[in-house]
């Protein structure tokens, strides 16, 4: 998922929990998502407990990670 279609699902905006990414239109961050999902909440689960979510924000939120690691790991070795 590119930087563009990332776009249409997740928002940084310093007025809506600190700038951390956030789902679109929600208050819910990528961090919160990857969160219950390290706990081993299964999607379905969050799913159901956030009706606002569908599953493409949470493939939204993990490629956000991915590229976020990636630059992350290009800023060290250069």
């Amino acid at each position: 998922m590119g930087h563009e279609e990332l776009s249409k699902y997740i928002v940084i905006d310093p007025r809506i929990r600190f700038g951390k990414p956030c789902i679109r239109g929600t208050r819910i961050t990528v961090g919160d998502i990857l969160q219950w999902l390290s706990e081993g909440i299964p999607v379905p689960e969050i799913l159901d407990d956030y009706p606002q979510l569908q599953e493409i924000h949470i493939k939204a939120a993990l490629a956000f990670a991915a590229n976020r690691e990636e630059i992350v790991r290009v800023l060290v070795t250069t």
